[in-house]
C-alpha cells in the first residue's frame, strides 16, 4: 500500500491563480476595489491606496506594480 495523500494529489492538479495587475479605485477596511486593464473589476484584501498599480493573485494584493503602459493581447 502506498503512502500517498490523495487530497494533495488533487490539489496539485489545479492550476495556480493567475497574477493580474490593476489600478486601485477604492479602499474600505482593507478591501481594495481594483480595475483591470480590460475593464473588469475585482476586490482583494491588502494594503494599497487609491491610484496605486498593484499585483493581485487569488483575491490578495501581493504588492505594488510599476506604472508602465499596458498592452492587451487577445488569445
Amino acid at each position: 500500500m502506498s503512502n500517498t495523500n490523495l487530497f494533495r494529489q488533487l490539489i496539485d492538479l489545479l492550476p495556480d491563480p493567475a497574477l493580474q495587475v490593476g489600478e486601485v479605485t477604492a479602499v474600505n477596511d482593507g478591501i481594495c476595489t481594483i480595475t483591470l486593464p480590460g475593464g473588469g473589476v475585482l476586490t482583494a484584501r491588502g494594503a494599497a491606496t487609491v491610484g496605486d498599480q498593484v499585483f493581485v493573485r487569488g483575491g490578495v494584493v501581493e504588492g505594488t506594480a510599476p506604472s508602465l503602459s499596458v498592452e492587451l493581447i487577445e488569445v
